[in-house]
């Protein structure tokens, strides 16, 4: 009886078998249809598509399906694509589930045989010149649609409330006006209909969105916006529902019902031979079952745990398993919109390298910029690990701090990922492009920086009862905002790492005399990074200098040799010596740099009395002074700088 079982369950496999060249997928016509594509765009030569190599193993931004039978994504942002997309191109690809075409010059409609493609679940066009209405139907399956940054006109697309799995909408800044339907999708998280021309009231459905997705539309009120200041009519009064008349939706299309019904015959077929080759598997798995129940327990116990009695590996040691592998951990504050992949496959370029690893600055698919950093030399556990990125996290909730979007720990790699910064770091902006045509930063400007980033050290030095270090002070872990508002970053990390045996120059110019010898950081040494900066600063010279006979000299060190001989105002940044009436000012800040970068650490000022200093100085120097005033402090000057060239007598 159980031979018959078998060879019935075998001969019904094998018929089940020859269907298979019924579900599969046509790679040659998708690959025609890419190819017909590109000919209709301008792309400046980018793209290496050509017609005898393999779409699936060399074409940029394609990727297929797992078995190479079709195209599963296309992703070619920011390529320089100009031109409109041809209809009956990307329209064809059945299997395509991501299109991410963003950040290009394509201009015309967006057809509808695109976004109405039976597969697709990510569509992204943000960031181009298309024009027109947009289609009235769109994917079932679409989980993130993104038109933003375009200039569609006409209506809200009425399909769009037809999709249910639908997570995030970006439509933004285009041209569409009427109404808002009422969109009754429970999964839908996020939405952006802003600097549109939207008019009527807001839907209830709606209503649980901030202000900023419904910002720049005049004519649109209720909450979370004004309150309408009369009785609108409701938005179906103004909007028709959808007709029930299915000649007249979806729109008519040239291949449109060939299209549907093939893929109807293809998915029944599909669907029954999945539910077979699941009775199948029940089959076998009933008929082999008692075999194995003798002894086959103890050996599956013992292949999956490597022991009979042994327990799975440590997380710190082994990478992190399952499910976890690819998680991002993020901080309180933050939404997890992005995981691991995303980063790994987002559009990204090098900011710079640095003494924890790598910076880069990654552009998502929704467009938002972060930076990545990859770190390296660490060498603490998992928990360890986790532990310092949760002081971290809680740090970055002061202004003058880089907070910290995310993180991810694993056996092989270790990033922290943040907000991208738009004017980059100190470094670069004392630094940067020096020479002809460069606008210098001013004097008002570097010391709001430089103030600003000593709050941010002192909040650092306040957190574990007044007893946590930063261990890698440096003017291109100073990044400074839009509005030259200034944070400080990398902070922490230093404690994680293998402290390198080989150091880079810069950060040797930062390193307290201790650090070099002892490998160990304390807020005094802290203290002392923060007065080579401040040097850099005034000086607009790198931390290390070259002096007579090849000599290298660190910064304090030229500073002090330059002062000595009586040269002061060589010290002095040339491009700050365009602006009037600081000389004293520089003098002064000179003074507390100098006293920060004292060699025995016990000499050099806590943080909180630098910022004292540099407080004084800056009160002291906007008012007006009587001419006792000026003999004072004239004299204390003279003292100070006696005893700073003290310091390396």
């Amino acid at each position: 009886m159980g031979d018959c079982k078998m060879s019935s369950v075998l001969l019904f496999l094998f018929l089940l078998l020859g269907f298979h060249p019924l579900v599969t997928a046509d790679l040659n016509s998708d690959k025609q249809a890419l190819l017909a594509f590109a000919a209709a765009l301008h792309h400046g030569h980018r793209l290496n598509w050509e017609s005898n190599t393999s779409v699936c193993s060399s074409w940029i931004g394609v990727k297929c399906t797992s078995d190479q039978s079709g195209v599963l994504a296309v992703r070619l942002p920011g390529v320089g694509l100009f031109g409109s997309i041809a209809t009956d191109t990307l329209g064809k690809l059945d299997t395509l589930q991501v299109l991410s075409l963003r950040s290009n010059l394509l201009i015309g409609n967006l057809p509808a045989d695109i976004s109405s493609l039976p597969s697709l679940r990510y569509l992204y066009l943000q960031q181009n010149n298309l024009t027109g209405d947009l289609p009235a139907l769109f994917s079932s399956d679409l989980i993130v649609v993104d038109l933003s940054y375009n200039s569609f006109t006409g209506k809200f697309p009425m399909g769009i409330r037809k999709l249910n799995r639908l997570s995030i909408l970006n439509m933004q800044n285009n041209s569409l006006s009427g109404t808002i339907p009422d969109l009754d999708l429970s999964r839908l998280k996020h939405l952006n209909l802003s600097y549109n021309n939207f008019s009527g009231s807001v839907p209830i459905s709606l209503q649980k969105f901030p202000t900023n997705s419904f910002t720049g539309n005049s004519l649109l009120c209720g909450t979370p916006l004004a309150q309408c200041s009369a009785i609108l009519p409701s938005p179906s009064a103004i909007f028709p529902p959808v007709s029930n008349n299915t000649s007249d939706f979806p729109p008519k299309h040239k291949h449109f019902g060939t299209k549907i019904s093939s893929w109807a015959i293809i998915a029944i077929i599909a669907g029954g031979l999945a539910a077979a080759l699941l009775l199948i598997m029940i089959l076998l798995l009933c008929i082999f079952k008692k075999k194995g129940s003798e002894g086959g327990g103890a050996s599956e116990e013992k292949s999956y745990y490597g022991g009979k009695n042994e327990k799975p590996k440590d997380e710190s040691t082994s990478g992190v398993q399952g499910a976890e592998k690819n998680k991002l951990s993020f901080f309180e504050g933050f939404v997890d919109n992005f995981d691991l992949e995303d980063l790994l496959r987002a559009s990204a370029e090098v900011l710079g390298k640095g003494s924890c690893g790598t910076s880069y600055k990654a552009v998502l698919e929704d467009g938002t910029m972060i930076v990545v950093k990859r770190l390296k030399e660490i060498i603490s556990g998992k928990r360890e690990f986790e532990q310092q990125m949760e002081i971290i996290g809680r740090l970055g909730k002061h202004q003058n701090v880089a907070s910290l979007r995310a993180y991810y720990y694993s056996k092989d790699e270790k990033l922290v990922v943040s907000d991208f910064v738009p004017n980059g770091s100190f470094s670069a902006l004392l630094h940067g492009n020096r020479g002809n045509g460069r606008t210098p930063l001013d004097w008002e400007t570097r010391v709001k920086i430089s103030l600003e980033a000593a709050y941010g050290i002192k909040h650092i030095h306040s957190e574990a009862n007044g007893k946590f270090v930063h261990g890698n002070i440096k003017s291109s872990n100073v990044l400074v905002g839009e509005n030259f508002e200034a944070c400080v970053s990398d902070f922490g990390l230093s404690l994680l790492m293998n402290f390198p045996v080989t150091r880079s120059r810069i950060m040797v110019g930062y390193r307290a005399p201790e650090v070099i010898e002892t490998r160990k950081f304390t807020q005094k040494s802290d203290v002392y990074s923060f007065g080579v900066m401040l040097l850099e600063m005034l000086t607009g010279k790198s931390p290390l200098q070259s002096a007579r006979q090849d000599e290298i000299l660190d910064l304090p060190r030229w500073v002090q040799s330059v002062v000595r001989e009586e040269w002061t105002a060589e010290v002095f940044d040339a491009e700050l010596m365009r602006f009037p009436n600081i000389e004293e000012e520089m003098v002064q800040m000179l003074q507390i740099a100098m006293s920060c970068v004292a060699r025995i650490p016990d000499q050099r000022p806590k943080i909180e009395e630098v910022i004292t200093m540099i407080e004084e100085i800056r009160q002291l120097n906007s008012g007006n002074r009587s001419a006792q005033e000026e003999k004072v402090e004239n004299s204390r000057q003279r003292q100070l700088m006696r005893a700073t060239e003290s310091m390396y007598n």
